[in-house]
């Protein structure tokens, strides 16, 4: 399967770990719009900044040691370390897990059954082409033992299977339910300049969207706002007007809905946080999806409210 057009984008403008490594870290965000979980973008630059200052270009090439680079986890380590460097490491994704879930009945639901299926995977992972092994499991998992109908008449592996056996292949791995997303709310700050300039914030480095840029807003909590603690939380003091409806946008653990309020600073109006950005520039700045949204939201509704 080919490259997201995103990323195909990503890797073509840092083709190379060193030209990643000295890019700047907006510009490393910006581009990773569209590719979601920005976290991501962060630890993929601190990565190439280790890899190409401390460690001369050069990946270390076990599990341990890949462990200690930004962003890699277990299944990256291991994947890195089997099929880079031909190590025996077992790679477990989604796909491995439901295979091996399958071949030996595991019965426990996800996620508590993951440190027995990693071990079962781990037994199962070859001293010889590791690499082509990991690849292989990951493959059978995409294209055969398919999460609904798993295609046992094709598989290789049909006459080791328990589950096939038991008659439940399509029932496993079973899954714990998943807790409701609960719904947080929050009111975020179209503030204008004289200029017509756009009034944006930085996230703190840690946390969800950590690092990148922001309208300001208040805390997102599941309780509404009313309007005395709304404007207790504005980022300068100004004539505010919310603008009609709602932006909802969802996060792998909650929804969030916005309202916006827009307000016309003041000459020489000096927010508590933030810096001002020319409309025509929003579009190099690192704003994630969700704050694309808010923006698209206040610029109809400016547009209809021109005196805000």
């Amino acid at each position: 399967m080919p490259p997201s057009p995103y990323f195909a984008a990503f890797l073509a403008r840092w083709p190379s770990i060193e030209d990643l490594a000295a890019a700047p870290l907006d510009a490393v965000l910006t581009a990773w719009a569209g590719l979601g979980y920005y976290a991501r973008a962060r630890n993929l630059h601190s990565c190439a900044r280790i890899v190409a200052g401390e460690r001369g270009g050069r990946f270390p090439d076990s599990e341990g040691e890949l462990l200690k680079l930004p962003g890699i986890g277990p299944y990256t380590a291991a994947a890195v370390a089997a099929i880079a460097f031909g190590r025996p490491a077992a790679v477990v994704d989604g796909n491995v897990e439901r295979v091996v879930a399958r071949l030996f009945a595991v019965e426990t639901p996800l996620p508590a059954a993951k440190s027995e299926l990693r071990a079962l995977a781990a037994d199962l992972t070859p001293e010889e082409r590791p690499g082509d092994y990991a690849q292989a499991m990951m493959d059978l998992g995409a294209t055969l033992c398919l999460p609904r109908t798993p295609r046992c008449g094709r598989c290789p592996l049909a006459g080791y299977c328990a589950a096939r056996a038991a008659g439940t292949a399509e029932g496993l791995p079973r899954r714990s339910p998943k807790p409701p997303r609960p719904t947080r709310r929050a009111v975020a700050f179209w503030a204008v300049d004289p200029a017509g300039a756009v009034l944006l914030r930085r996230r703190p480095e840690t946390g969800l969207l950590g690092g990148m840029m922001e309208l300001p807003s208040t805390e997102w909590r599941e309780a509404a706002w009313d309007e005395a603690e709304a404007r207790a939380r504005a980022p300068l003091t100004a004539r505010w007007t919310e603008l009609p409806g709602i932006v909802r946008h969802t996060f792998t653990h909650f929804h969030l809905e916005a309202r916006v309020w827009a307000g016309r600073a003041g000459q020489g109006a000096a927010p508590a946080a933030g810096r001002w950005v020319a409309l025509d520039d929003l579009g190099a700045e690192a704003l994630p999806s969700v704050m694309r949204k808010l923006v698209s939201h206040a610029l109809e509704g400016a547009a209809r409210r021109p005196g805000t």
